[in-house]
């Protein structure tokens, strides 16, 4: 494992076997500790932490695959948002910014009650948090596709079951984004419903989430660079409080990725 100045953990397997490299853009809970009093300490770890996910994944490791995750917390900096403050929804949910001053539900996370983190703040923390997560995921895409002549980003999350700042209704077991088809080629986007739909899952295509900026930004098939982006409800690895790990949800819900991505493999290096 290598780190980058703490910013965030990469995970290289013994050997690259895949052109499929996986993100992890919203499981880490670090703060800064100059900016930690900043924060209301009821607010950490942040609720809306994709917890776990980097253990639902460790499997990628033996599939050759490599891995990128995020240290720091997504209350200090969103990567998955547009990093110019452009809404990626407009259907009435809350939004939050790539330096949000609210969580999903509209609760306000600093002391001072601030609507707003400061413009000078965000240019600071994008070129200090952001823009190097975005260049290490780009060369590890560059690494797989000069090896292999194709990559694939799989953007991994998880969410909460219901979180009424987004959507009145409780969200479905698992949600695909593709950018409505824009960020990979129709039949890998279909391959992969298909399988994940296979698992006795919900499952969901762009709906209530298309992926975010990090799908959308390095999406691009006409450059044989695809991009996916998994939702996943936590409670389908975690109990139902969504509180703590559960092993047998969660090894269900392993096996069905693992073969996923092993297929989606299969059919990259065709």
């Amino acid at each position: 494992m290598n780190n980058n100045d703490n910013l965030f953990t990469i995970t290289r397997p013994a050997e690259i076997l895949s052109p499929i490299v996986l993100s992890i853009p919203h499981s880490g809970t670090d703060i800064p500790t100059e900016l930690l009093s900043e924060f209301k300490s009821d607010m950490l770890p942040a609720d809306d932490t994709d917890w776990f996910v980097e253990d639902i994944y460790a499997f990628a490791r033996e599939l050759g695959m490599l891995t990128i995750k995020a240290n720091y917390s997504r209350l200090l900096i969103d990567l998955n948002r547009n990093p110019d403050g452009v809404p990626l929804y407009s259907d009435g949910r809350v939004i939050t910014s790539v330096c949000p001053s609210t969580d999903f539900n509209g609760n306000r996370i600093y002391t001072d009650e601030r609507k707003v983190v400061s413009k000078e703040e965000i240019t600071r923390r994008k070129e200090m948090y952001f823009e190097p997560y975005y260049a290490a995921v780009q060369s590890l895409l560059d690494e797989v596709q000069q090896k292999f002549g194709v990559a694939l980003l799989w953007d991994c999350h998880s969410i909460r079951r219901f979180v009424p700042g987004v959507r009145t209704e409780k969200f479905p077991d698992l949600i695909l984004g593709t950018a409505d088809s824009a960020s990979v080629p129709v039949h890998l986007e279909l391959l992969v419903s298909r399988k994940l739909a296979s698992g006795n899952y919900q499952l969901s295509l762009n709906t209530p989430f298309k992926g975010g900026n990090i799908t959308r930004n390095f999406g691009k098939p006409a450059q044989r660079q695809y991009a996916i982006q998994l939702e996943m409800s936590k409670d389908i690895y975690m109990n139902d409080s969504e509180t703590e790990y559960h092993p047998a949800r969660a090894s269900k819900l392993q096996q069905l990725l693992r073969e996923t991505l092993l297929e989606l493999n299969k059919e990259l290096l065709r």
